[in-house]
């Protein structure tokens, strides 16, 4: 798989940090001392969690060396952990383990969610945002054009690379060990340029996989090319001229 850009992720930055303000600003915990940041990123989401609670020492872990040296770069005080979250367990318990748009990238929630639920200390909370898009048409358009003939059999890694499951499959596999737990969707409408902007926002993210799998950078402009023209169908364009983006996001906060 291709590695991960920070500049075309932050090419979006204000839209893909509010969900981490709309998350943070439901957890219930009033005097955390230790946070973990998991999938920081370019560490966006982690400068929002130390505005919030500036006592604590919030630490950002994330597997992409990149995404780490431009956190490193952005907040050089600040405390950063190259490691996969998939391996990775606490040597003492968080009181707030945090993860935005990031564990859809990785598979078995059922063993994922209870296993991060249990790195988190008594009376401390599990906070996660993944998007919610599998039947929008953001993701249907990637599908069409990746079950074309000329690369379809070299996409079947690709259509996996994402995990998503239903609210009630979290609250099910997050009960057992939860004291309580807070689950919703938002959707977000994002004002774009243009359906361009839309592949933007998706080759800093969700395109990765199937660019990857492509062979040739011929191959990878087509790839693009089918994609424009099935955003330029399904995202009409406003009186402005601008396109409104609807994407929906589902969060869970479970609390030990």
């Amino acid at each position: 798989m291709s590695t991960w850009n920070p500049d075309l992720y932050l090419q979006f930055a204000t839209e893909r940090t509010q969900p981490s303000i709309d998350l943070v600003g439901r957890i219930q915990v009033a005097n955390p001392t230790r946070i973990v940041d998991l999938g920081c990123g370019p560490g966006n989401s982690t400068a929002i969690l130390r505005q919030r609670w500036p006592n604590a020492e919030a630490i950002g872990l994330d597997r992409s060396a990149e995404m780490i040296a431009a956190a490193s770069k952005t907040y050089p005080s600040a405390r950063w952990l190259l490691a996969d979250i998939s391996t990775w367990t606490a040597d003492t318990p968080f009181d707030i383990a945090f993860s935005n748009a990031t564990l859809h990238w990785l598979p078995d929630h059922a063993w994922l969610f209870p296993h991060l639920l249990a790195q988190v200390a008594p009376d401390g909370a599990f906070a996660v945002q993944i998007p919610a898009r599998d039947l929008s048409p953001l993701r249907q358009v990637i599908l069409e054009v990746a079950s074309d003939p000329q690369w379809d059999r070299r996409m079947d890694k690709a259509r996996q690379a994402q995990t998503r499951e239903k609210p009630s499959f979290y609250y099910d596999v997050l009960q057992p060990i939860a004291s309580r737990i807070d689950i919703w969707e938002t959707e977000y409408y994002h004002v774009m340029d243009s359906p361009k902007a839309i592949v933007n926002w998706c080759r800093g993210s969700g395109l990765r996989p199937f660019l990857a799998a492509l062979e040739s950078e011929a191959e990878k402009l087509r790839f693009e090319q089918l994609i424009l023209e099935g955003y330029t169908k399904a995202y009409p364009c406003q009186k402005d001229g601008r396109i409104l983006f609807p994407f929906r996001r589902l969060f869970v906060i479970a609390y030990r």
